[in-house]
């Protein structure tokens, strides 16, 4: 059976927490069904889930209540990049294992390495497990075009590219330009860039996940052909939250956090340390966008 086509809004979920750090499951279920219900195309667990600062204990529980909690509904995409080839091919065995229908695979980033070792490590990676897998370009391990390209030509499963390196722009079309449909291309960072990556070639993006129903908006009027209607929601969505939440260190899991509690869809704003400390005047500001999203606060009420 051939796997679905995973292309349009992907948002990648956040982790909600307890307040004394536990994944908060109920939450995380709450979380996935917002977002299901706003039209996502397909959800993802990656760096934006705080996947780094989970035990292996966690990460097969971030999986499995994922999967149970989509329930077929949309395709799940796991992050299962890793610092080493065998670890790489051990955390994809285990989201593919645990019902994954693709996964996003960064190059490893703690030693340099060439393009060589990286085609390799795709290759023990795409010949581990029989599902789609998703190249992840990022600045600290960047593929060119060119290796984007040999590297989907030897691997079998290598269907999509996420495109995170500066400039996001360029790269996006220089990917396009060189890949040829080949790969299906996806813009991250975000999707501070997507009207700009849909130009270029992107057939997606994968942002966060307070605001899916917003990024629907603009990926559906973009293909009608409404390119105005698409920045005019576009630029009312996501200028604000982004000028805030980008200021620096990771303040960005806190704001797309809190603005999920000020709807009403985790329970817990809480980040795993190390995190950044968030001073007073910054909290304010912080607040007052919010409050132009959800005027008025509603309280978690769980799973619908």
């Amino acid at each position: 059976m051939s796997s679905p086509v995973i292309e349009g809004v992907v948002p990648i979920l956040v982790t909600p927490f307890f307040e004394d750090g536990r994944i908060d499951e109920e939450s995380l279920a709450s979380l996935i069904d917002f977002n299901i219900a706003a039209g996502v195309h397909a959800l993802g667990v990656a760096l934006g889930s705080e996947v780094f600062k989970f035990t292996e204990t966690e990460r097969l529980q971030m999986i499995r209540c994922v999967v149970k909690s989509v329930n077929g509904r949309v395709p799940v995409i796991i992050n299962t990049g890793a610092t080493g080839t065998d670890l790489g091919v051990h955390y994809a065995r285990m989201a593919a294992d645990a019902g994954a229908d693709a996964l996003m695979v960064m190059p490893p980033t703690f030693f340099p390495v060439g393009a060589d070792e990286i085609l390799d490590y795709y290759k023990a990676v795409s010949k581990a497990v029989g599902i789609p897998l998703i190249l992840q370009d990022i600045p600290q391990a960047p593929i060119s075009p060119g290796l984007a390209l040999k590297i989907a030509d030897q691997c079998e499963n290598v269907e999509y590219i996420k495109v995170e390196t500066l400039p996001v722009t360029q790269k996006v079309a220089d990917m396009a330009a060189a890949v040829k449909g080949r790969l299906t291309i996806f813009g991250g960072a975000g999707g501070a860039y997507f009207i700009e990556e849909l130009r270029r070639g992107a057939r997606g993006t994968m942002p966060f996940c307070s605001q899916p129903r917003e990024f629907v908006d603009v990926w559906d009027l973009f293909n009608k052909g409404d390119i105005a209607g698409a920045r005019k929601v576009f630029d009312a969505s996501f200028v604000g939250i982004n000028r805030v939440s980008g200021q620096g260190g990771d303040l960005f899991y806190h704001v797309h956090k809190q603005l999920l509690v000020r709807r009403g869809v985790i329970r817990s704003a809480f980040v795993r340390s190390p995190t950044v400390r968030i001073d007073p005047l910054t909290q304010r500001e912080i607040d007052e966008m919010l409050a132009g999203i959800v005027a008025t606060p509603v309280a978690f009420a769980g799973r619908s």
